[in-house]
C-alpha cells in the first residue's frame, strides 16, 4: 500500500505564513494565527451547516499512532530553506490529511522544534486491518534558530539532532490484524497447555494503549480513542473481535 502523503503545494507558494515568534511556517489551514495578529471573531456554527461539518472534522483530528522517521532536507540554493519530512504509521487505513503541527512558541531554550504528527481520524470504530504508512512535510524559514527537531505521535517520538539529517524510531508492536481466533495471554500469564507461539497473542507484544473486553463482562464506559486497540475475548480465552476505537 502506498503511503498517504500530504504535500500542500500552496505551502511553498503564497499561503505560507510565519509561525509564532516568526520562526516556523504554519503548514496548513489548521495552524493558529500568529500571536501579533488579531483573530477574527468566530461565528457560531449553525446545525447542519458547512461550518458545523468542518468543526466536526477538526474534532476528529488526532496524533498518528507512531512516528517512523524524521528527515530534514535543505535547499541547495539561497535563501536556504529547511523542509521537515516525517513518516509515520496510523492504526488503520482510514486516516487522512496528515500534517505536522508546531508545539514550539518562539525560540525554545533547548533549541528543539517540537511538532505533533496529526491526521484526520476515522469516524467511529475501525477494523484492525494493519498499520498504514502516512507522511507529512513542514517547511521552516531561513535562519531559523533550531538545532534539532522532535516529532511526537500518540505512542512515541523521534528526535533529530543534526540538521540536515535523518533519524528513525523503533517499534515492535503487533498491529493485531491476524489476532482473531488466537488465545490472548495477559502480562505475566502462561499460554494454555499444548498451545504454541503461533496460537497465542501476548499482551506485551501489543500497543500499550490496549483495552481487553471479556465477552461475559460489562463495559464500564463507552468512550472513543482512534489509537486504542480493543480486543473482545471469548469465554475460552480466544480473541473474537479486534477493533481500533
Amino acid at each position: 500500500m502506498k503511503p498517504i502523503i500530504t504535500v500542500a503545494t500552496a505551502v511553498l507558494a503564497t499561503s505560507l505564513v510565519f509561525g509564532v515568534g516568526g520562526m516556523a511556517f504554519a503548514q496548513a489551514s489548521h495552524a493558529k494565527p500568529a500571536a501579533h495578529a488579531a483573530a477574527p471573531p468566530e461565528a457560531e456554527a449553525q446545525p447542519g451547516s458547512q461550518d458545523e461539518a468542518q468543526a466536526e472534522a477538526e474534532e476528529r483530528r488526532a496524533p498518528v499512532l507512531q512516528v517512523v522517521s524524521v528527515e530534514v532536507l535543505r535547499s541547495k540554493h539561497g535563501p536556504v530553506l529547511d523542509v521537515i519530512r516525517a513518516r509515520g504509521l496510523t492504526s488503520t487505513g482510514a486516516w487522512e490529511e496528515g500534517e505536522l503541527v508546531p508545539l514550539t512558541n518562539g525560540t525554545p531554550s533547548d533549541g528543539m522544534l517540537d511538532l505533533v504528527f496529526v491526521a484526520r481520524a476515522p469516524d467511529g470504530a475501525a477494523e484492525a486491518t494493519g498499520f498504514t504508512p502516512i507522511e507529512a512535510v513542514f517547511p521552516i524559514e531561513p535562519s531559523h534558530p533550531y538545532s534539532g527537531i522532535r516529532v511526537h505521535g500518540a505512542a512515541n517520538e523521534v528526535t533529530l539532532t543534526e540538521l540536515p539529517g535523518y533519524a528513525e524510531g523503533t517499534s515492535t508492536a503487533d498491529d493485531c490484524h491476524k489476532c482473531v481466533g488466537k488465545y490472548f495471554v495477559a502480562k505475566g500469564a502462561t499460554p494454555p497447555d499444548g498451545k504454541s507461539e503461533k496460537d497465542v497473542v501476548k499482551e506485551e507484544h501489543l500497543p500499550s494503549n490496549l483495552r481487553v473486553i471479556k465477552a461475559s463482562e460489562g463495559i464500564g464506559k463507552f468512550d472513543s480513542d482512534p489509537n486504542r486497540l480493543t480486543l473482545v475475548v471469548g469465554d475460552d480465552g480466544r480473541i473474537v473481535s479486534v477493533i481500533w476505537d
